[in-house]
């Protein structure tokens, strides 16, 4: 249903990477790589966050910051009805790049601290941290959703009981005055 959506979830995330390994091949310039590559991890977090998370699976999360400088992280899960939209397919491919690309960065961050490569280890830190800032968000975001849900579904339940015991109670009442009155 959201091929474009589908298709630059995993554009930016795997031209990152590819960037990463092959930048040397390319160009001497390590500003040059370090820029692009940055620049590639950054639109990726954007994309994510902003699109492809609402469009894919129905999540979205933003942090909030009240007028005294609190600190809010914000989730939100659409209901399932409207997530029907997207296919499981598209749901797999986003949790699956979701999850794969914060490990690729992290065995990138061992490689380059074993090999002493430390000019490139701000870079690397900046693309786990941007990575696992969007992990975090969704997890959380699909937690909250089975939360909402959760409490959604017990309150239709619990409403849905009320009229029942209401009727029960007045039919015994009725009951009860109608013994009352024959005595």
């Amino acid at each position: 249903r959201h091929p474009l959506a589908t298709f630059f979830h995993l554009f930016f995330r795997v031209s990152a990477i590819i960037t990463y390994l092959f930048c040397d091949w390319f160009s001497n310039s390590f500003v040059a790589c370090f820029v692009t590559i940055l620049l590639l991890l950054s639109f990726d977090f954007w994309s994510v966050k902003n699109v492809t998370g609402r469009l894919l699976v129905g999540l979205r999360w933003w942090n909030q910051i009240d007028e005294d400088g609190t600190s809010h992280w914000v989730f939100e899960a659409r209901r399932v009805s409207m997530i029907a939209a997207s296919t499981e397919a598209e749901a797999r491919i986003f949790w699956l790049g979701l999850i794969i690309c914060p490990v690729i960065w992290t065995v990138f961050f061992f490689s380059t601290l074993f090999s002493l490569k430390l000019k490139w280890l701000a870079l690397v830190i900046a693309g786990i941290s941007l990575q696992t800032a969007n992990l975090y968000g969704y997890i959380h975001c699909k937690l909250e959703g089975q939360k909402s849900i959760g409490r959604i579904t017990s309150r239709f339940f619990v409403t849905a009981d009320v009229p029942k015991r209401q009727t029960r109670i007045s039919d015994d009442c009725i009951e009860e005055h109608g013994k009352t009155g024959t005595r």
